[in-house]
């Protein structure tokens, strides 16, 4: 299966194909609005403000899976984010992103690559990295444009330290 071949529902509960975004470069993430994190949006949607013309896309899906910090309609999650952030990117439905209700995309990015960039922990734990769960909202995968999972960022890692990988995807 390739990252292509999987649908999901916009904030309207509409099928929506990811081969949508064949030949763009992609970053998917898991949110929350009453997040700490939650501010990243300012910096994504700044990330896609600049180089969405080149062929960026970024989808974000909210997920109520840590500490329901991701209350309210898929509506109104959607409305929050475009006023009080002035996103312009697409935010998708509600998703649980790990365990056996998780989306197939998140099964799937969850697979593909596993451990956050940058690698947390000592020595050992890095270098035998097999948890591939989802730690907390805000976890960022990065999609080349022949749709390839390449990177997995840590919730903390900031969307403007995101900026030379997207460029050299570009």
């Amino acid at each position: 299966m390739k990252l292509y071949d999987l649908s999901v529902k916009n904030a309207k509960e509409e099928l929506v194909s990811l081969s949508k975004y064949k030949g763009k470069v992609i970053l998917i993430f898991n949110s929350a609005t009453k997040c700490g994190y939650t501010n990243q949006y300012e910096g994504l949607e700044a990330l896609y403000e600049q180089y969405q013309k080149q062929g960026l896309e970024i989808l974000d899906f909210p997920s109520n899976q840590f500490m329901n910090q991701a209350p309210g309609s898929n509506e109104e999650l959607s409305n929050f984010c475009k006023l009080k952030f002035g996103t312009k990117f697409e935010t998708f439905a509600k998703v649980d992103v790990n365990g056996e209700d998780a989306s197939p995309l998140f099964q799937y990015l969850r697979k593909t690559i596993k451990g956050d960039y940058p690698t947390e922990g000592s020595l050992i734990n890095r270098l035998f990295r097999r948890n591939d769960k989802i730690k907390w909202n805000f976890t960022k995968f990065l999609v080349d444009k022949e749709g390839n999972v390449v990177k997995r960022f840590a919730p903390s890692f900031e969307p403007k330290d995101i900026e030379p990988f997207i460029k050299e995807l570009l």
